[in-house]
């Protein structure tokens, strides 16, 4: 539910410290509820979320929410859109404050060419992300909607704050459906 990766971020930081322009990497900060980045819009950087923690979503035609994932420390984030030349696939907004490292684009695709351990990484970090999207995809095929959000419910007491449209954006229901199913979940507890 929660995406960090700590040795992408340990490799990062020892990029940043060591790169030779200045400019090439760069330190901001975003306020939460901030838009790092917006679907349908070009993104001029790629980013790695150093501290905090943001939600990654896309917006239906029915302007509809859905959250793909929360993504911590270590993540990165606009590498595909660069990879493949298209506009950004979905939205990233900080849900805390935010700081990331944010790398040009001609540098990244430098190192692209030239470093075969940020290449790993890549590797790895799409590779993880191939199988999260599917086992979670079977899991709420296989689960009932309230055994989910009782993980989540737990996950969410202790790592961090959301609200009750995030949490059904990212099981896939309404708001509505939701409010019952908390109501589900607290009966049956009380019944226990």
């Amino acid at each position: 539910m929660l995406r960090t990766n700590q040795p992408f971020l340990d490799y990062f930081e020892e990029l940043y410290k060591n790169q030779s322009r200045k400019k090439n990497i760069t330190l901001k900060s975003y306020g939460k509820g901030d838009k790092i980045l917006t679907q349908g819009e070009t993104s001029t950087e790629i980013m790695f979320i150093r501290t905090g923690i943001t939600k990654c979503y896309f917006v239906e035609e029915n302007d509809q929410e859905y959250i793909v994932e929360f993504l911590g420390k270590g993540e990165i984030i606009g590498e595909i859109e660069v990879i493949k030349n298209v506009p950004c696939l979905c939205s990233i907004e900080a849900m805390t404050e935010v700081t990331v490292y944010a790398m040009s684009i001609p540098y990244f695709r430098t190192l692209l060419k030239k470093d075969l351990i940020m290449n790993n990484f890549l590797l790895d970090v799409f590779a993880e992300r191939i199988v999260n999207t599917s086992s979670r995809a079977s899991y709420q095929q296989l689960r009932t909607t309230e055994h989910t959000l009782a993980q989540f419910l737990e996950l969410k007491s202790k790592e961090m704050e959301i609200s009750k449209e995030d949490m059904a954006a990212y099981l896939g229901i309404t708001v509505k459906n939701l409010n019952k199913t908390l109501e589900e979940i607290k009966e049956n507890n009380v019944d226990e």
